[in-house]
């Protein structure tokens, strides 16, 4: 599961979900601001108050900063998509 800790204003938090939607993938939008559970959450995992902020479950991965994490949604379920031979 992907959820994404984001700002619908933010146009850091927009470039990311436009990639979610390029690729088609399933995501839990959190919305994360001041004095909400969602940012809580955020802090507690990443760290830092900042959006976006990406969590994808089934990889073990989090991640600020938007071009990371559009270089790694492109990386791992795009057409940059690593194969792994049987």
């Amino acid at each position: 599961m992907i959820e994404l800790y984001q700002k619908e204003e933010c146009p850091f938090s927009k470039k990311v979900r436009e990639k979610l939607q390029e690729l088609e993938l399933d995501y839990v939008n959190r919305i994360s601001r001041q004095g909400t559970n969602q940012r809580e959450i955020m802090v507690k995992l990443g760290g830092e108050t900042k959006v976006p902020f990406l969590v994808d479950q089934s990889k073990g991965v989090m991640m600020y900063e938007s071009d990371d994490i559009v270089d790694y949604l492109e990386q791992e379920y795009g057409q940059g998509q690593s194969t792994e031979e049987s």
